[in-house]
């Protein structure tokens, strides 16, 4: 079987780019027959995928991060409802990038010759995928949306150029101590849910997210419900200290978290556009609705490590 490779040579601070020579040989031997495509551009993803489905190419593995698999999901979702009877290619991801919270979701290694070794020997099985509507447009996602805080982190993190294991962290208390919790009114299968100051609004597919914060730990990839998590807004002194709870999963043991699951969800702001993380990446706007399209990608996968 033939195997489209994207690789994103800038994912990690250019660490995929430095790593390609040492990964592509053991890619050819473990996967076969390949057909690589390296992309500078997101624009350029769409264009590889047609032309590998139209050479009858059943797989693709991306070499990259959490934003390289925003940006080939949102392709692939767009060739689904452009084409329906279209069959895509099954999905799989090298995590090479900076947070590498989807692979911490499915189980796959950090250590490239581990991950190669993961994917050779991984099988296809469905997956959801989240679909934004919001004032600006619509988008897919394969991990986590939140609205709130997370988007003013995602975007301190994009404007680092090198990026340590620890970017991450500073970047989100120093976001704590100038955010200023907003008013929402969170809506679940049209109902009132939450109605209140915020922190933070999460709407999972995955489980973690900011390299490693477990905020949704027991969301599945494949039940056809979102793990809706809301934080209320607090100090600073509060906020902080309460942070290693995240890294835990223990935040849902607290009083001022509260959380659920659901299908469809609307996030709505009286008082204007919302910061928003998509997979790592940045937006502003409001009158956000977020519905699961179930079963819609098939990923590369070891189920029995997702459930562990």
């Amino acid at each position: 079987m033939s195997t489209l490779i994207i690789v994103n040579p800038h994912a990690g601070n250019g660490r995929a780019g430095r790593l390609w020579s040492r990964i592509e040989p053991l890619l050819w031997e473990a996967l076969g027959d390949l057909v690589i495509a390296v992309t500078q551009r997101p624009e350029e993803v769409a264009k590889r995928l047609r032309e590998s489905i139209d050479m009858g190419l059943k797989r693709v593995i991306t070499v990259g991060g959490d934003g390289t698999n925003h940006v080939i999901i949102n392709a692939l979702a767009d060739l689904a409802e452009r084409q329906p009877d279209l069959p895509l290619p099954v999905l799989g991801s090298l995590p090479i990038g900076t947070g590498r919270d989807w692979a911490r979701t499915v189980g796959v290694p950090f250590d490239p010759e581990d991950a190669v070794r993961w994917l050779a020997a991984a099988q296809p099985r469905p997956v959801d995928l989240g679909h934004l509507a919001h004032s600006k447009g619509a988008f897919h996602f394969l991990n986590i949306a939140s609205a709130g805080i997370g988007g003013e982190v995602d975007a301190r993190v994009n404007a680092i150029r090198h990026r340590r294991a620890w970017t991450f962290l500073v970047q989100t208390v120093g976001a704590l101590l100038r955010y200023r919790p907003r008013f929402v009114r969170v809506m679940l299968n049209g109902e009132t849910w939450y109605e209140g100051t915020a922190f933070i609004v999460v709407v999972a597919n995955g489980r973690s997210f900011g390299h490693g914060m477990y905020v949704a730990p027991d969301a599945r990839i494949d039940d056809g419900l979102f793990d809706v998590v809301v934080v209320e807004g607090m100090s600073p002194l509060e906020a902080i200290p309460a942070l290693p709870s995240l890294y835990k999963g223990t935040h849902l043991l607290r009083s001022d978290v509260h959380h659920t699951r659901a299908a469809d969800v609307r996030i709505e702001s009286p008082r204007g556009p919302l910061d928003l993380d998509l997979d790592g990446e940045y937006s502003l706007a409001e009158d956000l609705h977020f519905t699961v399209r179930p079963g819609l990608l098939q990923i590369l996968s070891h189920p029995a490590a997702e459930e562990s």
